[in-house]
C-alpha cells in the first residue's frame, strides 16, 4: 500500500491578490484528477473535517457548472460554486470560485488554477487563486481556510490513493 502525507500543503502569496497552494501527493496524477472531478470522491474529501457534505455537483466542460455545499456540525451550510473556463484531462482547471456567504458571490468569484504534474507516480498539484482585490485575497487567508484546506488536500491524496 502506498503511503501518504499529512499537513505538507504549501501556503503564498505571490502578489497582493493571490494565493498559491502547492502540495505533493502519493499517487499518480490522473488519480489525483479524477479524485478532483468526480461528485462522489469529491465527497470522500472536499469537507476537509468540516461536516458533512450535502453537494458535490460536477458538470466537467467549459462553461459547465459546479457546486459543492457542506453542513457544519453546528448546523450551517458552506456552499461554493463556480463555472469551468478551462479543461486538459488531468493536466489543468480553471474555474471561478465563489464563496455563497458573501455579498455578490459570483461578482467576487476568484479565477481557480488548478495544474497537475507527475513526476517518478507523484503528482505535484499547483492551485492558484486569483482574488479581485487585496481584500478579497487577504479575507480569504483570514478565514481560517488553511487548516481545513490542509485536512481536506491530506483526505484527497487518501482517497486517490485508494483508487490506484
Amino acid at each position: 500500500m502506498t503511503s501518504t502525507t499529512s499537513g505538507t500543503a504549501v501556503v503564498t502569496l505571490p502578489t497582493d491578490t493571490q494565493i498559491l497552494i502547492t502540495r505533493t501527493f502519493n499517487a499518480p496524477k490522473h488519480l489525483v484528477f479524477r479524485a478532483s472531478t468526480e461528485p462522489e470522491l469529491i465527497k470522500r474529501w472536499w469537507h476537509g473535517g468540516h461536516g458533512e457534505m450535502t453537494v458535490a455537483e460536477v458538470d466537467l466542460r467549459v462553461g459547465g457548472k459546479w457546486r459543492y455545499a457542506l453542513v457544519t456540525p453546528g448546523g450551517d451550510e458552506v456552499a461554493f460554486h463556480g463555472e469551468y473556463h478551462e479543461i486538459v484531462p488531468n493536466e489543468r482547471i480553471v474555474a471561478t470560485e465563489a464563496f455563497e456567504g458573501i455579498p455578490d458571490p459570483d461578482g467576487n468569484a476568484a479565477v481557480c488554477t488548478y495544474e497537475f504534474t507527475e513526476e517518478d507516480g507523484r503528482t505535484t498539484l499547483r492551485m492558484l487563486i486569483e482574488h479581485k482585490t487585496k481584500e478579497g485575497r487577504d479575507m480569504h487567508i483570514e478565514s481560517g481556510m488553511e487548516s481545513g484546506m490542509q485536512k481536506g488536500l491530506d483526505l484527497l491524496e487518501e482517497t486517490a490513493v485508494s483508487l490506484a
